[in-house]
């Protein structure tokens, strides 16, 4: 199945997406960037309408027509469920490389990333074609039946005022993590993925609402056969941690930056002090929406001690 995309009007999804009457898009705002990941180059998104489809489908491609300046680029992510179920992560989707969504699905929803380059430059999405199919050979769903679990090194967010990968601008005692991927990034006020943080004091659940740190492709939380990058790590050991503690790539991040901790998690001010930190420090993270994917959902819920 082939369809284009509705690139229409403004969604409460959007974040620092120009709507043009054209029916293109761009970056609203050239100096905005994401706030975990500080990579000094403005980013925006738009989540898409869902697609409800007559079969199921596992794998997605997508065609782009944009503009892209030198320096500049736009990625498709896609993600797929059936029915009222969860949604599957989401899964970068090329013309030449269809995303594999990890189960079969029934509706599929896109989301565009536009990404600036040096000097303000931007750039202009025309168009998105998606096609959807099917595979016998369809790559199983990988996950454990209860949701994965790691033991990882959290630094403290701050930035009050600056604004998330999804558009949240963050506040005091802001409650909500960043992970070094997209493939586990809630759309804005949501908490469709959403990890537990278990500290010295306690444990929180908060949603996924932005980007980093340090990477933004190192989805660590999969095993190597369906992680994005980095797959000759062990899962659950972020490519940050492996470069600050045994100088992989070189001491370097995906970007080219000396590591400086060994961070696999940011936390906002009030999820870092509420499960007990009081300087950066290792954590207990378990990642919801991973592990039996038809049983196992994001939530949000009340703060509880450690033992919940």
């Amino acid at each position: 199945m082939t369809w284009d995309v509705d690139l229409g009007g403004d969604t409460a999804d959007d974040s620092n997406v120009s709507h043009h009457p054209d029916g293109t898009l761009r970056i609203r705002d050239s100096d905005l960037e994401p706030a975990s990941a500080g990579t000094g180059r403005a980013q925006a998104s738009a989540v898409l309408a869902v697609r409800e489809l007559d079969h199921g489908v596992n794998r997605v491609a997508a065609d782009v027509e944009a503009e892209l300046p030198t320096g500049t680029w736009v990625a498709v992510d896609v993600r797929g469920r059936t029915g009222s179920g969860p949604w599957t992560e989401w899964r970068e989707a090329g013309s030449g490389a269809p995303a594999e969504l990890p189960r079969t699905v029934t509706s599929v929803q896109a989301r565009l990333v536009l990404q600036g380059g040096p000097g303000g430059a931007n750039p202009t999405v025309l168009g998105l074609r998606l096609t959807a199919y099917s595979e016998a050979t369809a790559t199983p769903d990988t996950a454990a039946a209860a949701p994965y679990t790691a033991r990882v090194y959290a630094t403290r967010e701050g930035l009050v005022g600056h604004t998330t990968a999804n558009g949240h601008v963050i506040r005091p005692d802001d409650h909500f993590v960043a992970l070094p991927s997209r493939r586990g990034l809630s759309p804005k006020g949501s908490d469709e993925y959403s990890v537990r943080v278990c500290g010295p004091a306690r444990c929180e659940t908060a949603p996924v609402w932005d980007v980093g740190p340090w990477n933004t492709h190192d989805d660590h939380w999969n095993p190597p056969s369906v992680r994005e990058t980095f797959k000759d790590l062990p899962r659950g050991r972020p490519e940050a941690q492996a470069a600050y503690e045994d100088g992989y790539n070189g001491g370097h991040d995906e970007f080219g930056r000396e590591v400086r901790n060994p961070a696999g998690i940011d936390l906002a001010d009030g999820t870092f002090y509420n499960v007990g930190l009081d300087d950066n420090g290792w954590v207990t993270v378990t990642y919801l929406w991973t592990g039996d994917t038809l049983g196992t959902t994001s939530f949000r819920r009340p703060l509880c001690v450690l033992t919940c």
